[in-house]
């Protein structure tokens, strides 16, 4: 019989540590009913008392599966645990659950707090001691725990059972400063358990300094622990803390996981993993990491031609998992490492099927490489590539030709006497015989990222598309990357521009040039073709259904 694994978040609270990451209510409201129907049996809100978002949460949350648990730490020396009013801060939230981290290793105990071993002791006894009074449940996250193991053991275990024996339903075992590796996890965790503290009620906690979080917490769980504590995307002070988005599949889908434990994350939960990676990363404006285990855009694509091949025959050929699992995608994106079962496949999943050995085959590819040869990339614009191919395929509508454009960006003070950056556009385009010129000036580049020449560009050419304007009012722009290829003479300018619909669609276009706007405006068309073609596409099959 499976033995129950529990799963706590910690991304409201550890991961709020993050350089750059700033919630607001709103949003860790968002993310923690997110991480309930995802299944995590408990999440860390915050620190309540210690700033207004963190108190409003705690006020705001709503009931659901899982355990929402306040942050706090154990009262301080000096004062009894019902007069310390940080830690009835920590109570007032009034959660049923209460996790109070305390130290561990000596050194932070005599340096950091400035009191004897003892006091440290009498504080994390009498700390979980309250709590299991006011019938909360109690964790105590040894903080520093396994450096503090390796300069004292006898004072770090001390530490340790003294929350177990106060009443804490986990001690939580923390390497905090990221050192410690995988091995000596699993062997210092043994040697707690048989000083006295089941498995059962202790939890792991480890940051990725090593960039061995996630290997760190699988050798904890091996050596016998049973929560697991982590953060979506790996978020986290300096280098982060365990990613929950490669510890949960790993841990459901992996032996020797898979068979003896058992989460609250179901395997039909787990088809929205992507999703909810994805959630955080668009709240906090981030691109997100391509290469990311299970959850990344490249975790599932098939660059070589040698791979396509296999994979086309049997998925299994270069894949651990199916990607639905998680709710990924397979892709098998062209390059100049290209071979025709790239090509015949990567067409397939575009909707275009082209027969093996046709014709225009070769053609594709020889035009992918040459064009590769002067800097596109058409691994990561694949809505660029699509282009490419049904122009070599056959006559394909180009919907619009580009005219002539002239773009200005201007620093200069307004009537204000503030220094604003102001750019303007003006494009032509030609529609069947009629020519459309369209003139767009952003409003005195109030928000400096709308005061740039290509987002003037985009809504001058987005601003009146004849008869095709419907089409692409639901468009935008979400990724603009730059990047220059070569050396003096020979450097060119590489743009690839993200865009996104309405319909959850997002596409990837590529422009070269040696100008940076040129290069801007070549992908800036593609992406409004393809989005074209799309339209078209939905169109025809539409009057299909209708005869």
């Amino acid at each position: 019989m499976s033995e129950r694994l529990y799963l706590y978040d910690t991304t409201l609270r550890d991961g709020a540590q993050t350089q750059g990451v700033q919630f607001s209510t709103a949003e860790k409201l968002r993310i923690a009913a997110a991480l309930d129907r995802l299944g995590i049996d408990q999440i860390e809100g915050g620190w309540p008392g210690a700033n207004p978002t963190d108190s409003a949460f705690f006020d705001e949350v709503e009931p659901g599966r899982a355990v929402v648990t306040a942050f706090g730490m154990t009262k301080r020396a000096g004062r009894s645990a019902e007069n310390d009013d940080v830690l009835a801060a920590v109570m007032n939230a009034g959660t049923a659950s209460v996790c109070l981290v305390g130290k561990t290793h000596d050194f932070h105990v005599t340096t950091a707090l400035g009191i004897t071993l003892e006091e440290n002791v009498e504080n994390i006894s009498a700390s979980i001691a309250h709590l299991v009074a006011s019938g909360r449940e109690a964790l105590f996250d040894a903080e520093h725990f396994f450096d503090g193991f390796k300069q004292n053991r006898a004072y770090a275990l001390e530490c340790v059972l003294a929350a177990y024996e106060a009443g804490a339903r986990w001690v939580v075992l923390c390497d905090t400063n990221g050192g410690t590796l995988p091995g000596e996890i699993a062997g210092i965790v043994r040697e707690v358990i048989a000083a006295g503290i089941p498995g059962d009620h202790l939890g792991i906690h480890c940051h990725d300094d090593t960039g061995q979080a996630v290997a760190g917490s699988l050798a904890a769980v091996d050596a016998g622990v049973r929560q697991v504590q982590g953060t979506l995307n790996g978020l986290g002070e300096r280098c982060g803390n365990a990613n929950l988005t490669t510890l949960i599949p790993t841990l459901l889908l992996k032996e020797p996981y898979a068979s003896a434990y058992e989460t609250g994350v179901t395997l039909e939960a787990l088809r929205g993993l992507r999703r909810v990676s994805r959630m955080l990363d668009d709240i906090l404006n981030r691109v997100p990491q391509k290469q990311a285990p299970y959850v990344g855009a490249s975790a599932f694509a098939h660059k070589a031609g040698l791979h396509a091949s296999a994979i086309a025959k049997d998925p299994r050929t270069y894949e651990h998992i199916e990607p639905e699992v998680v709710g990924n995608a397979r892709i098998v994106p062209m390059s100049n490492q290209a071979g025709q079962s790239n090509l015949r496949a990567r067409l397939a999943e575009a909707g275009i099927e082209v027969e093996k050995g046709d014709a225009a085959l070769p053609l594709i590819l020889d035009k992918v490489k040459e064009r590769e040869s002067r800097g596109y990339a058409y691994d990561t614009a694949q809505a660029s590539f699509e282009l490419l191919a049904l122009e070599e395929l056959g006559p394909a509508s180009r919907f619009f030709e580009l005219e002539r454009y002239r773009v200005i960006s201007e620093r200069r003070r307004n009537a204000r006497g503030e220094v604003v950056i102001v750019s303007e556009a003006v494009v032509t385009i030609a529609i069947g015989g009629e020519r459309i010129t369209s003139f767009y000036e952003n409003p005195y580049g109030d928000e400096m990222q709308d005061a740039g020449p290509v987002n003037a560009l985009w809504n001058a050419l987005a601003k009146d598309l004849g008869r095709y304007q419907a089409l692409v009012d639901d468009m935008r722009l979400v990724d603009f990357k730059v990047r220059i290829t070569g050396a003096g003479t020979e450097a060119v300018t590489r743009v690839i521009i993200d865009s996104e619909d309405s319909e959850q669609r997002r596409w990837s276009t590529v422009g070269v040039s040696a100008n940076i706007v040129d290069a801007s405006v070549e992908a800036l068309v593609d992406a409004v073709r393809w989005k074209l073609m799309q339209g078209q596409a939905a169109g025809a099959a539409a009057g299909e259904a209708a005869e």
